[in-house]
């Protein structure tokens, strides 16, 4: 806990300044505090490409985290972490334990979509058709959930879905 700032990203910066008031200032138990210190180091260490250290700030705060929506944006990034790494079916692990603790995360959903969108390309190359087209059914079927939660977003997504008339 306590990171020290090594990125001179600008909007890092102004991040943790922020955080860091909002940790002094914000009524909340020293649990809460300790907590949400945890999740600002592993977004900063994320930030950074510093997956190792995020996870272990991420793991801390879940350790400590009780509130079902913050634990959901926790358990978001931890998938983001796998998926940056490759680790598809950790992050769909991940990505669904975030959205039975918050429904409305269409971010969940979208990544969850990709990954499926991902290996129906890869299932595609390997001339597995039938796999394929489960697999892009899925990603249909995620992305139109995030959609539905945030109708002005995910536009490559939307003309995919009309484009191969699963809208």
């Amino acid at each position: 806990m306590g990171r020290i700032q090594k990125n001179d990203n600008f909007i890092d910066k102004t991040f943790t300044i922020i955080a860091d008031i909002l940790l002094k200032l914000f009524p909340a138990s020293k649990q809460e505090k300790q907590a949400f210190a945890y999740y600002r180091d592993g977004m900063s260490a994320q930030s950074e490409g510093e997956y190792a250290e995020a996870l272990e700030n991420y793991y801390e705060a879940l350790q400590i985290e009780e509130d079902p929506y913050d634990r959901s944006y926790i358990l978001y990034n931890v998938g983001l972490i796998y998926s940056n790494n490759g680790k598809y079916l950790k992050a769909l692990e991940y990505y669904h334990q975030a959205l039975e603790l918050n429904p409305n995360l269409p971010q969940a959903l979208n990544n969850i979509a990709v990954i499926y969108h991902y290996q129906g390309v890869k299932a595609v190359e390997a001339e597995n058709v039938e796999i394929a087209r489960t697999l892009f059914d899925k990603a249909g079927e995620y992305w139109r959930q995030a959609i539905r939660l945030a109708p002005n977003n995910y536009i490559e997504a939307q003309n995919w879905l009309k484009t191969t008339g699963r809208s």
